[in-house]
């Protein structure tokens, strides 16, 4: 097993997307700033996808990856320093969509693929625990999805069309950028 030649993602990475927002007058009905809100999802999901492939190819052991998840999941789920309400607002729902990544991540890298339906199953499912107000419950059927996907399996994100928004769907909307992640795991420039 050889060490990986660079860092996965770096806390300066993650202040870089963060120094942008701060810059700019975030509006997220406005279409560039709602490509560079989906651009920070997608380049920490990108760095996760790289993590798992490294994990998968056994360029990286268990113990290892599980500290590379928990690194990125530290800098990236951290408050962040943003006196603009919202645009800590649109960040924090960044951050909400990736805390079902990072769960994922981590009970695939522990555990496999968890649960035995499919990822749309796990997606009512979780739904279903949400409406209860169990979210623990709903982040466990959530991060099932999460495993199937990371293991390849595909599913319709028309699944959420029916569900009311919440948790549930944001969290679905980060495993959506890990599905992209992991088909295509090009980085995202952050100039």
């Amino acid at each position: 097993m050889s060490a990986p030649e660079e860092e996965f993602y770096s806390e300066e990475r993650w202040e870089n997307w963060l120094d942008r927002l701060r810059d700019e007058d975030i509006d997220p009905e406005d279409e560039d700033s709602a490509r560079l809100l989906l651009n920070l999802q997608d380049d920490v999901a990108i760095a996760v996808a790289k993590i798992l492939t490294a994990y998968e190819e056994e360029d990286i052991d268990q113990e290892e990856a599980m500290d590379e998840l928990a690194d990125i999941r530290e800098v990236v789920l951290a408050e962040p320093e943003i006196t603009d309400e919202d645009t800590l607002m649109l960040v924090d729902g960044v951050q909400t969509s990736l805390v079902c990544v990072f769960y994922s991540a981590e009970r695939f890298v522990a555990e496999g693929v968890a649960g035995a339906g499919s990822v749309e199953d796990d997606i009512r499912d979780a739904a279903a625990a949400e409406a209860e107000e169990d979210l623990d419950a709903a982040l466990g059927y959530a991060s099932m999805a999460g495993t199937k996907i990371i293991d390849g399996d595909d599913f319709d994100i028309s699944v959420t069309e029916d569900l009311e928004y919440g948790l549930v769907i944001e969290w679905v909307n980060g495993l959506d950028s890990l599905r992209e992640a992991l088909a295509d795991p090009e980085v995202i420039e952050d100039d």
